[in-house]
């Protein structure tokens, strides 16, 4: 039986550790990948930390592939792996593995999980509370992460290949855009109460140029173009939760535009900027300063500031007018608004589009825009009548009277 390698205070070595003449502790191994390699330290204690590390990293690689890591564990490993990703993404990652975390279903093994396993899960998450948009954002993270494990051999097949209308019911409540009454109703009260009337102005500008609320709030002085009378948008403000502002790109490509001033955008952007306050300081986000809207400690406004403003005017009107109600209002609701608007005076879709910053006509078209009995009877008259008329002139005659047809000479 041979004797066991010790060091030179006796101690007895594992197999792969041994002592060089120069006292410091080495360990040689084989890789993941079949090659050898060396680490070292000064004292066996911390030669054994580092033995540990690897054996976990390699073990992390053996349980992966044979898909022996859990669902949570999944989502860790493919979130870690988005780096760069928006600030939203970032949230949306993890409410995700919050939720995950909470459920029986996150500790199960993936190679375990099967099509009905999932389907199972998501009707479990919606008698449990959980709304469509919810599920559907946990589905959005879930899907591709597993999605990874499959192209990569640690499972069979990726379990969230199905659709969801399928399994959960949906019961998103359907955007609302408003009426051309209720936003003359809306816009009056705001002008004319005396303690929101100085956002007036704010309403204005969302309503009558369709943007997103941090794109409004990122906005800044060289942004806007009074002698060409138009907008630049090309950046979104955000504030994160640890109260950190930066700058971000527009949500897609296309958002970066530029917007026509209307003539009442044009005065509410001149009144914005004679009353917008003094700052002891111009804060300077990410190369960017002297934003057009400050809240009451000289910071610029972010979204949340907008969306408080029209909660809060929203609750006084519901006190003050309780027989004429309104639609739930926020700034994306005057975004839905504009767009809708547009759309039923018959805007050509393609600069619809652009004005909305969408990267694709059918959100413009499927999504933004919203039908309605009055505007589409009005254009089907429309249409019938212009098509009477042909069918009139293409038989000899003229309409000249409504209800009386001339015979031409």
């Amino acid at each position: 039986m041979s004797e066991k390698r010790k060091d030179k205070n006796g101690r007895v070595l594992k197999e792969g550790e041994s002592q060089r003449r120069d006292l410091i502790y080495q360990y040689r191994y084989t890789d993941i990948r079949g090659k050898r390699q060396t680490v070292y330290a000064p004292t066996l204690q911390a030669l054994r930390q580092k033995e540990q590390e690897i054996q976990d990293r390699i073990n992390d690689g053996i349980d992966y592939d044979a898909g022996q890591i859990t669902v949570i564990e999944l989502l860790e490993k493919y979130i870690s792996l988005k780096m760069g990703v928006r600030y939203n993404t970032q949230v949306n990652y993890q409410f995700v593995l919050t939720l995950v975390r909470k459920e029986d279903f996150g500790y199960r093994k993936i190679s375990t999980v099967k099509v009905s396993d999932a389907k199972q899960w998501f009707a479990k998450l919606q008698r449990d509370g959980k709304g469509y948009s919810s599920i559907t954002c946990v589905r959005g993270v879930l899907k591709p992460a597993f999605q990874m494990a499959y192209e990569e051999d640690a499972i069979r097949k990726n379990p969230f290949m199905f659709k969801l209308s399928d399994v959960v019911v949906n019961d998103t409540v359907p955007r609302v855009a408003l009426t051309e009454e209720q936003t003359e109703i809306w816009m009056d009260f705001i002008r004319t109460d005396k303690t929101y009337s100085k956002y007036y102005d704010e309403f204005v500008v969302l309503l009558e140029t369709g943007m997103r609320v941090s794109e409004f709030c990122g906005l800044t002085k060289s942004d806007l173009d009074f002698v060409n009378r138009r907008i630049r948008v090309d950046h979104q403000l955000i504030r994160d939760s640890t109260g950190r502002y930066y700058v971000e790109a527009t949500k897609t490509t296309s958002g970066c535009r530029f917007l026509p001033m209307t003539d009442r955008v044009y005065q509410s952007l001149k009144k914005m900027l004679e009353r917008r306050p003094k700052a002891k300081k111009e804060m300077i986000v990410d190369g960017y300063s002297y934003f057009i809207m400050l809240d009451k400690n000289g910071n610029p406004k972010i979204a949340l500031h907008i969306e408080n403003e029209m909660r809060w005017a929203m609750k006084k009107y519901k006190k003050l007018y309780p027989d004429n109600p309104l639609p739930h209002i926020t700034p994306h609701v005057l975004r839905h608004t504009f767009c809708t608007s547009y759309a039923n005076a018959g805007m050509d879709i393609k600069n619809l589009q652009y004005l909305m910053g969408h990267s694709d006509a059918g959100v413009t078209l499927n999504v933004y825009t919203h039908a309605n009995y009055a505007h589409a009877a009005a254009q089907l008259l429309s249409i019938s009548e212009l098509s009477r008329k042909s069918d009139l002139k293409r038989e000899g005659y003229e309409d000249n009277i409504p209800t009386k047809r001339v015979l031409k000479a």
